[in-house]
């Protein structure tokens, strides 16, 4: 688990306490469902809701995981996770023990604790989502007609506002939610079906119990394990997530640059760039962003690869969702509020946005010079070379590309002043950028 980049409520989800306290939770509805078909005594059902608990340290010793720890003796080191659990809520418990964790296998338990972890995490995950997606939204509405150059292949294109640019931003998150939501509903499943699927020595109808209570839903058909399929496809929503904020903090840092600086990350009083240049302000956190996505994305191949487990399971998946699990929850909850944090505080400088609609001297209207000519009657190709032409002086000349063209009699012969004048408004770009923001109520 990757304690630097946790936040206290996602942390709380995959500590060991709480995956602990599910496996428990899950044990004691298993015994209520035996109990509510007539086989295990109410009694003993309520004992053990009443008596079992564990404490951690006791589960690690049994299981032999304390380094250091010299067993007592007699007392047996299991080297099984499950079986330590177990041993450890008996040794709180009395005759009532012998109902506990009666016709059912490990993963009956550890595999429907695990669909709860998941499914908190995921709603946890949700929240954050919808919060980032405000953040765009506000920043999106606030500079909904702040204009500024599009870039193709890095290269200036043509003019564009910084809301639009956000609400692309907005338009992928939605998407990020919708996949996000899907992937929550594959996991929240359960199955109470035995050593290998069959429900030869627990009725199925414990199961439709368990499931009830934990508003989960109970799995088709199983093998001794819920498919790793499902696992997968919540890996890899969040990876694209993560790659979705990775393409958003790119964009930042990039715009951040100096020989750009259109926007920046928040430079907080007294923090330090550099210890070694005192001017710099760096996109520290988006760069942190950057990284990280790297590595929720890296969890994708272990997740896809698990689905493939000898016949009705083998082990070799559960050291990998140890690892990726958790680390992808964690990562993900935490970019997600950093990013959120750089949207609300983000520094923007519509003036330098302004500089740099002009560093190209009007050439990011060359399409619209041509559109004109070939409304007019001109045809498209003949049109565009002979502004391409044209324009190719202004990349040598470094002259303004208005001045060069109202003085040409081939594009005059086409165009007035006025029509030329009218693909030199910035407006004409923009003319139809309601449409767009209608579609996100903005």
């Amino acid at each position: 688990m990757i304690d630097r980049y946790s936040y206290p409520e996602m942390k709380s989800i995959w500590e060991a306490e709480n995956r602990y306290q599910k496996w428990l939770e899950v044990e004691l509805l298993v015994a209520e469902g035996l109990a509510e078909i007539g086989e295990v005594p109410k009694k003993a059902a309520k004992a053990l809701r009443k008596n079992a608990k564990f404490e951690v340290r006791r589960i690690l010793e049994i299981e032999g995981d304390v380094p250091g720890y010299e067993p007592k003796p007699g007392e047996e080191v299991v080297k099984h996770d499950l079986i330590a659990f177990l041993k450890a809520v008996m040794e709180h418990l009395g005759e009532e023990k012998r109902f506990l964790h009666l016709g059912v296998t490990s993963y009956d338990i550890e595999d429907t604790a695990l669909s709860l972890l998941l499914r908190e995490s995921a709603e946890l995950i949700e929240k954050d989502v919808l919060a980032l997606n405000e953040a765009i939204r506000k920043k999106a509405k606030e500079h909904k007609w702040t204009p500024m150059i599009g870039r193709t292949h890095g290269i200036h294109g043509e003019p564009i506002t910084l809301g639009l640019k956000l609400v692309v931003w907005l338009a992928e998150m939605e998407r990020n939610l919708e996949r996000l939501r899907q992937a929550k509903e594959s996991v929240s499943a359960a199955k109470v079906s035995g050593a290998v699927g069959t429900y030869a020595n627990i009725d199925p109808r414990v199961e439709e119990y368990v499931c009830k209570k934990l508003k989960l839903a109970p799995a088709k058909a199983a093998t001794q394990v819920l498919q790793r399929d499902r696992h997968a496809h919540y890996i890899t929503a969040l990876a694209i997530l993560a790659g979705s904020l990775e393409q958003f903090a790119t964009e930042i840092r990039h715009l951040q640059r100096t020989e750009v600086l259109e926007l920046e990350e928040q430079f907080a009083a007294g923090q330090r760039g550099s210890s070694a240049m005192p001017h710099k302000r760096n996109p520290i956190t988006c760069e942190r962003i950057t990284g990280l996505a790297r590595l929720v994305r890296s969890y994708v191949t272990p997740a896809l690869e698990n689905m493939a487990l000898w016949h009705e399971r083998d082990i070799c998946h559960s050291s990998v969702e140890r690892v990726i699990l958790p680390d992808a929850s964690i990562l993900t909850d935490y970019m997600l509020r950093k990013f959120t944090d750089v949207v609300k505080k983000l520094t923007v400088y519509p003036e330098r946005m302004k500089l740099n609609l002009d560093l190209m001297k009007g050439l990011v209207n060359s399409e619209p010079v041509m559109l004109a000519m070939v409304r007019k009657g001109l045809d498209k190709d003949t049109a565009y070379k002979l502004v391409q032409s044209r324009a190719m002086r202004v990349w040598q000349e470094r002259i303004a590309f208005y001045d060069l063209l109202k003085n040409d009699p081939e594009i005059r012969k086409w165009l007035n002043a006025k029509e030329l004048a009218a693909c030199f408004d910035v407006k004409h770009h923009f003319r139809n950028l309601e449409k767009i923001f209608e579609r996100f109520g903005i």
